[in-house]
């Protein structure tokens, strides 16, 4: 007896045969197992295939997400720098026309009072790697550019009303108690430190008062600092021009914003403990030409 079997799909042809009916059964059975075998192993393969591409799908679509948001990132970036270039370059005119008056204004001609030509720069190669900026360092100098042209536009504004005020001229020596009420606890120079006990040169003044104290500022200026610094606290410091500046330490809290122009007793903080302090003063400080110098005899300057 022979037995012929035609599958439909892959186009194969088996053919049995036996001249025994037991034999014949047991071919058959052999047969059955065999292609249970075989589209077992086919439906594994076609599983196995439908899981590999539903797991590419969802990788391809995890990636075209990530391109989307790296594409409207970078759109977010670029529009960010193009509106603060614009804004620095907007600075950067004002400055010129500042300049400029100032430079006319005292019949200066040189060269290099300028405003309309770039300043001559260069250096020799640098011998090791050259690597480019990222992203976030681009973007660290651009605002900290911001801030120093926010700063010299300032300065150069308070330049100009005093050169043409000889009373706001006057005002940027510093004179007087830097507070409304206080009396001095600490002097310039060495002395026990009052947590080591340590003899160490204090480079200002203390003046103690009560918490809460307004901190009144010494002279005219431009505030070049007002927030935290390590060991002094919330510190105030002001420049005022023809070299002077002052410092205002362990504030309860500060009352100006940096880049402020204040004037001589305008209120710019009140006093604290805050810092290396062992209670409510005002640690004053007075530099000329970068130098820290004894700050008594302008204490005792009439304003």
């Amino acid at each position: 007896m022979q037995i012929i079997l035609r599958t439909k799909g892959q186009m194969k042809t088996f053919i049995f045969s036996s001249g025994h009916k037991k034999t014949l059964v047991a071919t058959i059975c052999s047969f059955v197992v065999m292609l249970s075998a075989y589209f077992y192993a086919y439906n594994s393969s076609q599983t196995e295939l439908i899981a590999y591409s539903s797991a590419v799908e969802k990788e391809l679509l995890a990636q075209h997400i990530e391109l989307e948001r790296l594409r409207e990132k970078t759109r977010n970036t670029l529009d960010s720098l193009a509106l603060r270039v614009g804004q620095m370059q907007a600075q950067l005119t004002r400055l010129n026309a500042v300049g400029e008056h100032l430079a006319q204004k005292a019949k200066l001609t040189s060269p290099e009072f300028n405003f309309d030509e770039q300043p001559a720069i260069g250096g020799a190669q640098a011998q090791d790697a050259i690597s480019s900026f990222t992203q976030d360092q681009l973007l660290d100098d651009i605002e900290k550019l911001g801030e120093q042209l926010s700063l010299r536009e300032k300065k150069l504004e308070l330049l100009d009303v005093f050169s043409a005020n000889k009373k706001l001229s006057k005002e940027v020596r510093p004179a007087g108690l830097p507070v409304e009420k206080g009396w001095l606890s600490s002097f310039y120079g060495y002395r026990a430190d009052p947590f080591t006990g340590k003899k160490t040169f204090h480079h200002g003044v203390d003046i103690a008062g009560k918490s809460g104290t307004k901190v009144l500022a010494a002279a005219s200026g431009i505030v070049t600092w007002a927030d935290k610094k390590s060991g002094y606290g919330y510190l105030i410091e002001i420049d005022h021009g023809s070299g002077y500046v002052t410092r205002y330490a362990h504030n309860k809290e500060v009352t100006v914003r940096l880049g402020a122009v204040v004037k001589q007793n305008d209120v710019i903080a009140k006093m604290g403990s805050t810092g290396r302090s062992t209670g409510p003063h005002v640690h004053f400080e007075v530099l000329l030409h970068g130098k820290k110098v004894n700050p008594r005899k302008y204490l005792y300057s009439a304003r």
